[in-house]
C-alpha cells in the first residue's frame, strides 16, 4: 500500500509563504491522481488542491487560486504545494492522499498523518 508523510508545515506570519512537501513510498507515483488537503479542528477536509494523472491540469479550490501551486517531482516521488501570501484562516493542519481516480473527484485514499501550518504575528 503507498504511503504517504507530509513535512513543511510550520510558524509562518500572515502574508508569508511555505512549501509543502507529499513524500510517497511502497508504490510508484507517476500514474497517481494526488491532492492536497486542509482541516481546521472540528472540520470537515477541505481540498485545496488537486493533480490529476494522465498530464490532465492541476485544480484549486477558489479560496487559493493565483496563491498556491501545486506540483510534483515524479522520479522522487514527492508532491509539493508552494503556498503564497498565506491568510490567518489558513492556519490549518495539511494532508495529501491518493485520488481514486485518474482525474479529481471526491474519492481519495492513503491519507497521511498531516503538516501543521500555524500563524504568527
Amino acid at each position: 500500500q503507498l504511503q504517504l508523510e507530509e513535512s513543511g508545515g510550520g510558524l509562518v506570519q500572515e502574508g508569508g509563504s511555505l512549501r509543502l512537501t507529499c513524500a510517497a513510498s511502497g508504490s510508484t507515483f507517476r500514474d497517481l491522481t494526488m491532492g492536497w488537503f486542509r482541516q481546521a479542528p472540528g472540520k470537515e477536509r477541505e481540498t485545496v488542491s488537486c493533480f490529476p494523472r494522465n498530464g490532465f491540469d492541476p485544480s484549486y479550490a477558489d479560496s487559493v487560486q493565483g496563491r498556491f501551486t501545486i506540483s510534483r517531482d515524479n522520479a522522487r516521488n514527492k508532491l509539493y504545494l508552494q503556498m503564497n501570501s498565506l491568510k490567518a484562516e489558513e492556519a490549518d493542519m495539511y494532508f495529501c492522499a491518493v485520488g481514486q481516480y485518474p482525474f479529481c473527484t471526491d474519492s481519495w485514499r492513503n491519507w497521511g498523518q498531516g503538516t501543521e501550518v500555524t500563524g504568527s504575528s
